[in-house]
């Protein structure tokens, strides 16, 4: 099926378009860091013919413990993710989970996300909807795919049909995600483009008592596999060093699920031959 086709800066997504990688750290480190990388993941994409748009989240506010670091927060968040995309002509992408973030984030982001845990928040949905720019939905790990059409239709209701679907897995038991490769046929027939978020897919959420903990070497199968089943967008979030830790001996968000930016190279010229094959 033809999903609509959604505009990102010059990038397409869906309606028959070239794969577009999402990606970059879980939680903004520093400006610096997120120049390094962003540009390191962006040559990368470049090199196998990829449009690649940056994710990296100004706030991580649904973590584990009240002690996780969580980021710089919203000003200084945006304000590295303004200089990432003005810098290096990116487009951006980060979540965004109160209503009063919303017109903010919207001034900087190309793309604003709604979390998995607030994808049935009507409220934050709806105020995203209406700054008319692209929205990417996490379906919830408590959702069947097909309840997305819930949410597709209150976006709908504020006028914007620049709607991305993510796929990030389902809970299955305590401390468990499983993908449902189905879930992205029956979201895909929801009309609009369909990303699948391979990082987070492997997550293992509370798994580590005070932190949620991931299962790496999944990420590639998974990743191979939603794109041999006609995904849109691959979603990942990638790092330089996932298991190091903070300065303040704190470790990473989402550390233990993100792909090494050294292991992107060769999956993603394996996901490019894959997406040839197979004709998506």
């Amino acid at each position: 099926m033809t999903t609509v086709e959604v505009r990102v800066g010059p990038i397409r997504i869906g309606g028959g378009a070239p794969l577009v990688l999402i990606g970059g750290p879980c939680a903004i480190e520093s400006e610096k860091h997120a120049l390094r990388t962003a540009e390191r993941l962006a040559a990368i994409a470049a090199g196998r013919g990829v449009p690649f748009i940056y994710k990296s989240s100004y706030d991580k506010a649904n973590r584990s413990s009240v002690h996780a670091y969580r980021g710089p927060g919203l000003v200084e968040g945006l304000r590295i993710l303004r200089k990432v995309r003005d810098t290096l002509a990116l487009p951006v992408l980060s979540d965004v989970h109160q209503v009063s973030e919303v017109a903010p984030a919207a001034e900087v982001l190309d793309v604003l996300q709604i979390p998995a845990f607030l994808c049935r928040q009507t409220d934050l949905v709806l105020e995203v909807a209406r700054t008319g720019k692209p929205v990417n939905v996490k379906k919830g790990q408590f959702l069947a795919p097909r309840d997305m059409k819930n949410v597709v239709d209150k976006i709908l209701s504020a006028g914007n049909r620049s709607i991305l679907l993510t796929e990030r897995g389902t809970s299955f038991g305590y401390n468990n995600l499983v993908v449902d490769l189905r879930g992205l046929a029956d979201m895909r027939e929801l009309g609009y483009p369909v990303v699948f978020d391979a990082t987070h897919s492997v997550q293992r959420p509370g798994g580590a008592g005070d932190r949620s903990g991931g299962e790496r070497k999944y990420v590639p199968a998974l990743a191979r596999a939603a794109v041999a089943f006609g995904i849109d967008a691959l979603f990942m979030e990638m790092h330089e060093d996932p298991d190091r830790t903070l300065p303040d001996g704190r470790p990473l968000s989402d550390g233990p699920n993100m792909l090494r930016i050294d292991d992107l190279p060769r999956l993603l010229g394996e996901l490019v031959a894959i997406r040839a094959a197979v004709g998506a």
